[in-house]
């Protein structure tokens, strides 16, 4: 099995970003935007899309690729909706019961 804790170390950037913004900061950009949140749901539909597009097409480069940009998206809009990614695996944690 694969180190899940890099989940948890990108989620410390998201937040850092967030508390600290910087203009270099691609994710301090997201959640800065005019746009507010929309921007990040946005990015969120944008990658579900390429997701769903390697994935169907079967390029497993791409399906990665795209996954791990669904993924960062995710958590950024996580963040950028005050929802804490906790809350998310404690939900997933009750549901496997």
């Amino acid at each position: 099995m694969r180190d899940w804790n890099i989940l948890e170390e990108v989620w410390q950037v998201i937040q850092d970003r967030a508390e600290h913004p910087s203009a270099e900061s691609y994710v301090s950009s997201v959640l800065t935007h005019r746009k507010g949140i929309d921007k990040s749901l946005e990015k969120v539909g944008e990658e579900a899309v390429e997701f769903i597009l390697a994935a169907k097409n079967q390029v497993p480069e791409r399906t990665v690729s795209e996954a791990a940009d669904l993924l960062f998206h995710l958590l950024v809009a996580l963040q950028a909706s005050g929802t804490d990614v906790g809350d998310v695996l404690d939900e997933l944690a009750a549901r496997r019961k």
